[in-house]
């Protein structure tokens, strides 16, 4: 399980081990334990996002989506676009400046869904939020 705690709110997500154990595999040695900040998306509805910038995880498409629904995590490994982590929290369809993107579905929030949009209207209206992602 991974939790993860954003602007005052605390979620728990799976792994999606069948669908994304690359994913996974490079999320866990690069990335965790992260600690970062979240913001809101700028072209892809109702998500927020941490930018990764060239960072290569090694990664390439795995199990993309560009429709992820709420609470599903997914990253985006990079190429037409910056390598980004983004989380749903109600309508998304992934994009960029360069287009559609399709990341690579890897967590589904499972505790604490009731606060996704308000950690949403929180990152749209107040900013960036402190973000921390930690196994447990």
């Amino acid at each position: 399980m991974l939790e993860i705690k954003a602007g005052g709110f605390t979620f728990k997500a799976r792994y999606e081990e069948e669908s994304a154990p690359r994913t996974i595999a490079a999320f866990r040695e690069k990335l965790l334990p992260l600690d970062s900040r979240i913001i809101h998306v700028r072209w892809s509805g109702q998500a927020g996002w941490i930018p990764f910038g060239d960072l290569d995880l090694g990664l390439e498409p795995e199990n993309g989506t560009c429709y992820p629904h709420p609470g599903e995590i997914v990253i985006y490994p990079g190429g037409v676009s910056e390598t980004e982590l983004l989380i749903a929290y109600g309508y998304v369809n992934f994009a960029s400046k360069a287009g559609q993107l399709a990341g690579n579905h890897f967590a589904t929030i499972v505790e604490g869904n009731e606060h996704l949009s308000e950690l949403g209207e929180k990152f749209l209206w107040e900013g960036a939020q402190e973000i921390s992602f930690r196994e447990v």
